[in-house]
C-alpha cells in the first residue's frame, strides 16, 4: 500500500472531524486491551530512532542540577513539551503502521459482510445526507 497525497483542505476537514466531542471513545475502548503492547511498541521505535538515549539524559541532568530554580523549571517544561511532541509524532507514525497492516483484514471483513472493501469517509456520508459543514 502507498500513501496517496491528500489535499491541504482535505486534511483539515478530517482533522476537524476528528475534533468533534466524543470521538475518540470507541477508538480507545477499542486499543484499551492492547496499550501495553502499544506502549512497548512506541517505546522500542522511540529508542530505534535515537530519540532518547544520551540528548535525553543529558537534558534531564540539565535541568535537574541546574542552580536557579527558574531556570530549572523552564528546562523541565521545555524537556516535557519536546518529549510530548516527538512521542505524538512517532505515536502518530505507529498508527500510520498499524493502519496499513490491518486494512486488507478490514477490507476483507467489509467485502465478507457484503461492503465494497472501501470504506466511506465521514465527510462522504455528510454529502449523501445533506450535511455537511
Amino acid at each position: 500500500m502507498t500513501l496517496r497525497r491528500v489535499s491541504d483542505e482535505r486534511l483539515e476537514r478530517a482533522l476537524e472531524a476528528l475534533a468533534e466531542p466524543g470521538r475518540f471513545r470507541l477508538a480507545e475502548a477499542r486499543i484499551a486491551a492492547a496499550v501495553p503492547q502499544l506502549e512497548r511498541l512506541l517505546a522500542r521505535a522511540l529508542e530505534e530512532g535515537g530519540w532518547f538515549l544520551q540528548v535525553h539524559e543529558s537534558e534531564v541532568r540539565k535541568a535537574a542540577l541546574d542552580h536557579d530554580p527558574d531556570e530549572r523549571l523552564e528546562r523541565v517544561r521545555r524537556l516535557l513539551v519536546e518529549e510530548t511532541r516527538i512521542a505524538m509524532m512517532v505515536g502518530v507514525a505507529v498508527g500510520f503502521e498499524l493502519a496499513r497492516e490491518l486494512r486488507p483484514e478490514l477490507d476483507e471483513e467489509d467485502r465478507a459482510a457484503g461492503g465494497s472493501g472501501d470504506r466511506p469517509r465521514r465527510d462522504d456520508a455528510r454529502q449523501h445526507d445533506g450535511g455537511g459543514r
